[in-house]
């Protein structure tokens, strides 16, 4: 097993002189500072769906391992010219499993069926449907090309050949993949940790008697099954009081069983945001003003030598910033590249002036091959969340956006969801 360096202390700290960060800027000084923190272990590939490779893999043997045919037929070597020709046909066959120990001679023939090793002396297999058999005689109209329905040795992937690199995510299709080249092990990273802290005293679980002044905590929730459709485990510390020495409690708390602290609320600067005056008197903390709607600002900063995402506690600058920036972030944590989600360029149904100064996600679906906008931009409308399918970038420089006008569209399986 190896064991990941730790992250240094300073790694979120801001250059001189930054006020507001450019989504741009803010994720290249992620990627630029962050690096795997969880260890590598050996897991079955049968079981290693969603697992993200710690070491590349290699071929253990060639797919297909043999020549062999691609059609029920009759195995003979070389092509034909133009013109009928007669072959000697052989007694027995080949079958998938049961492979034929003879050889085939140049003007000879054999009976071959689909997946069958072709036979020493073969390289050609002509269909059952071409050809006339009386007796021991075959007869087949040529032109036939040499190899033709022949599958050759190696042909999708040769021995030795590399078919994944470090920081894969292992998919299901993958697995057969691995399987069909005899990998039975892989080295993959452990499964990133990540405790989810929600704050603020207005909070309450789902379930419970709540006053009038109280909201149903509905980030930690929903965070959670986010991050699980990431393949990460959950530790969920649940919602902690606007009270400091609570919130250093949960963190305490939360550095010691996870690799990462992921928070919801108290990331500003107001006088009930201890997130955030925890993170910058007791921990190493910087206040990433990112020039960006919705969000803006992210508490990012190290408690124990754990790394610690301060989130905005709406919960639709929540989703977003995990979307946009966590998401990235805690892959690179666990093993993956720093990637950007795959984007679409469609028209839009919807106009919209956009002032120059900060980057814009609106949420927005697709339909009949255009992007409906979401009718509401306001932050607290979350039930928009549930209405997108994805997310509309607009670029940070002044935009009138009109109907018809391409737009980038960011679908929401573009993020793993």
């Amino acid at each position: 097993m190896t064991q990941a360096p730790k992250l240094r202390n300073d790694c979120f700290a801001l250059p001189a002189g930054v006020h507001w960060t450019p989504v741009e800027d803010a994720l290249a000084l992620l990627e630029a500072r962050l690096q795997t923190v969880v260890d590598i272990e050996e897991r079955a590939v049968d079981t290693s769906d969603g697992r993200i490779l710690a070491k590349a893999v290699m071929a253990h043997r060639s797919h297909p391992p043999y020549a062999n045919s691609a059609v029920d037929g009759y195995a003979l070597f070389g092509g034909l010219a133009q013109g009928e020709h007669c072959f000697e046909l052989r007694d027995g066959r080949a079958a998938a499993g049961d492979a034929f120990a003879g050889s085939v001679a140049p003007g000879q023939a054999l009976r071959i069926l689909t997946g069958a090793a072709l036979p020493e002396g073969a390289d050609t297999v002509v269909l059952q449907e071409d050809v006339f058999v009386e007796g021991s005689k075959l007869y087949v109209n040529g032109p036939l090309k040499q190899g033709a329905n022949a599958r050759s040795s190696g042909e999708d992937v040769e021995q030795g050949a590399v078919l994944f690199s470090a920081g894969h995510v292992i998919q299901p299709q993958d697995i057969g993949v691995l399987v069909s080249v005899g990998v039975v092990q892989v080295k993959v990273f452990k499964t990133l940790r990540v405790a989810l802290i929600s704050t603020g005293a207005e909070l309450c679980a789902p379930g419970i008697d709540s006053r009038l002044d109280q909201i149903f905590d509905a980030n930690r929730p929903m965070l959670r099954a986010v991050l699980q459709r990431w393949g990460m485990q959950v530790v969920d510390m649940g919602i902690v009081p606007d009270d400091a020495s609570l919130v250093c409690q949960a963190l305490d708390e939360a550095a010691e069983e996870a690799d990462v602290i992921l928070t919801s609320g108290g990331a500003s600067a107001g006088d009930e945001d201890h997130m955030s005056s925890i993170l910058s008197e007791k921990g190493n903390m910087a206040l990433w003003r990112i020039a960006v709607k919705p969000g803006r600002p992210l508490a990012l900063g190290m408690w124990k030598g754990v790394p610690v995402f301060g989130l905005p506690g709406n919960p639709v600058a929540a989703f977003v910033c995990t979307l946009v920036f966590a998401r990235p972030a805690l892959m690179q944590l666990s093993g993956s590249s720093f990637s950007d989600p795959k984007a679409l360029t469609l028209p839009a149904t919807f106009a919209k002036n956009k002032k120059a100064g900060r980057r814009e996600y609106l949420r927005a679906r697709l339909r009949n091959g255009a992007v409906e906008a979401f009718a509401s931009e306001g932050s607290g409308r979350v039930s928009g969340l549930s209405w997108a399918d994805g997310l509309v970038e607009l670029p940070d420089e002044a935009i009138q956006v009109t109907a018809g006008q391409l737009i980038r569209f960011i679908p929401y399986s573009s993020f793993g969801l």
